[in-house]
């Protein structure tokens, strides 16, 4: 018998119900899961029983089930029998099983709270615990939101002509040309995880590709023990050549469209998992407001933006807001300075309820300026040769961004800490599942 998914038995049921007398009765299903939940009443035993896209209420009579003992929580077990209406049920069916196999029985019972609606635990043992918290449905709901958020971005760049690209992980000098990076022995030669795509988006806009993003891991050795921060995380890049006039604008009307497109993905495929974290309605990117760092401070009465001084802004001006123009000493080498207001750059930050998610700006593409800015931050200019070669060519006007994907999941839930929106986590302290 073909196995029918938990979610699916509410409309599988009502679509025969509509179907008329000839149909009237019940309908014989199979699910397979782990048994969530096991209750005992009178001569009935009611499991509810979890797959991948939900949960159904399995009733148990000894006098017509063939099978052997009750089996216990976080088994994986293959139920069949008649589907039938039960209003007191879940979803107002429940499944009455003819036959019951247990595939997987545990060795132990599960350490964590799962049969809750919350997970009530310490995030050290969620994250420690991590194949078995993830069949938490909230939990798992998290990732649901995620991979929504990609599909949605993935739809929207590719309908806009860009290309998705995969650029190497490893390299032979700094990208951002920090001292916060990964060092890895590379038989035998010195090389680096990358701490972003950026350099090889730069030359795959100058190679004729004009329009790129990519989904794929960033790596940042830096020692923080934040609930903001990861030392291994998802980045969201996409870069675009600038023919149709530089400057933060046009970046900023491409990322309010995207982030357009990938909330409304989100809301049309991960409804029920926004239910999960009471999140009623996501911001509207078109009603991102933009505001200079110079305004931004001025406003909140602050003298730099640091994590206080995001919240506040947050609190005047919105769940989004563009902060630009920031100083050429604030951002990094290729950052593009103002021509009509020296020592700012074309460059800019989106805040998400008081956090910065999102980083971008223009680039510097003419090869004169980018080596003296280069020089002047004290890099081997040398070490940077095949990434300058492709400015001495000819690189088009161009600039972009990079999304934080695990903080954008965690700033729509409201997920308190960042880890909780990853998978398996990798902060300074944890290598471990």
């Amino acid at each position: 018998m073909e196995r029918a998914l938990c979610a699916s038995l509410v409309a599988r049921a009502a679509a025969r119900g509509t179907q008329g007398a000839a149909a009237e009765g019940e309908d014989r299903v199979c699910v397979y899961g782990w048994v969530a939940q096991v209750r005992r009443l009178g001569g009935l035993t009611f499991l509810v029983v979890r797959d991948r896209s939900g949960t159904a209420q399995v009733v148990l009579d000894r006098e017509d089930l063939a099978a052997g003992p009750i089996p216990p929580r976080e088994a994986i077990v293959r139920v069949s029998g008649w589907l039938r209406p039960e209003p007191r049920a879940p979803g107002g069916v429940e499944l009455r099983a003819q036959h019951l196999e247990v595939l997987v029985e545990p060795a132990q019972p599960p350490s964590l709270p799962l049969y809750r609606d919350h997970l009530d635990a310490s995030l050290e043992v969620v994250l420690a615990q991590r194949a078995l918290s993830l069949r938490h449905p909230r939990e798992r709901a998290a990732f649901a939101v995620q991979a929504a958020l990609v599909r949605g971005l993935r739809r929207y760049l590719d309908a806009c002509g860009f290309t998705e690209v995969h650029t190497p992980k490893l390299t032979g000098t700094a990208t951002e040309g920090g001292s916060e990076v990964f060092a890895v022995d590379y038989f035998g030669r010195r090389a680096y995880l990358a701490q972003s795509p950026q350099l090889y988006k730069q030359l795959l806009v100058g190679a004729g590709f004009e329009r790129v993003y990519e989904v794929g891991a960033a790596y940042r050795a830096e020692p923080h023990d934040t609930a903001r921060h990861l030392n291994e995380y998802i980045s969201l890049d996409v870069e675009s050549e600038l023919f149709g006039g530089g400057g933060t604008g046009p970046l900023l009307e491409l990322e309010r469209g995207l982030l357009r497109a990938m909330f409304t993905q989100v809301e049309t495929d991960a409804g029920d998992a926004l239910d999960r974290f009471g999140v009623r309605a996501l911001p509207d990117p078109a009603a991102a407001v933009a505001v200079t760092l110079a305004e931004a401070l001025e406003g909140i009465g602050r003298t730099h933006l640091d994590p206080e001084a995001e919240r506040l802004l947050g609190e005047w001006l919105g769940p989004l807001v563009f902060v630009t123009d920031w100083p050429v000493a604030q951002r990094p080498f290729y950052a593009m300075e103002r021509a009509d207001a020296p020592g700012l750059t074309h460059s800019f930050d989106l805040l998400l309820h008081g956090l910065e998610v999102t980083t971008g700006g223009q680039r510097e593409h003419r090869p004169g300026p980018l080596r003296a800015m280069m020089a002047q931050r004290g890099l081997n200019v040398g070490a940077f040769a095949a990434y300058l070669a492709a400015f001495d060519t000819g690189m088009p006007p161009h600039g972009g961004f990079a999304i934080g994907l695990e903080r954008l999941t965690a700033q729509l839930l409201g997920i308190r800490n960042v880890r909780r929106a990853s998978l398996f986590p990798r902060d300074r302290s944890r290598l471990e599942p």
